[in-house]
């Protein structure tokens, strides 16, 4: 899921930052809509377009941030679960 607009946020950085320097851009089937001033700007624009389907909000100047969650790497989390979760 959105691997597709992660790709082309990645591969057009440059360019997206020379073009909007500092602002929230949003994108959807590699296709940039936008710029906003805000993340919520962007958000907003983007609900109200596409729903509940994903899009992806970058600031055009935001560097990837590692993740690390220790209990996954170590084993005692598991992404996938082997029992169902019920409510």
């Amino acid at each position: 899921m959105l691997d597709a607009e992660r790709q082309y946020f990645e591969q057009h950085r440059d360019d997206l930052l020379r073009q909007y320097p500092g602002r929230f851009i949003l994108i959807k089937n590699q296709e940039v809509r936008g710029p906003f001033d805000t993340i919520q700007e962007a958000l907003t624009a983007g609900s109200r377009e596409y729903g509940t389907s994903s899009f992806l909000v970058r600031r055009t100047d935001q560097q990837p941030e590692p993740v690390s969650i220790p209990a996954l790497a170590i084993g005692m989390l598991s992404a996938n679960p082997s029992f169902t979760i019920r409510r």
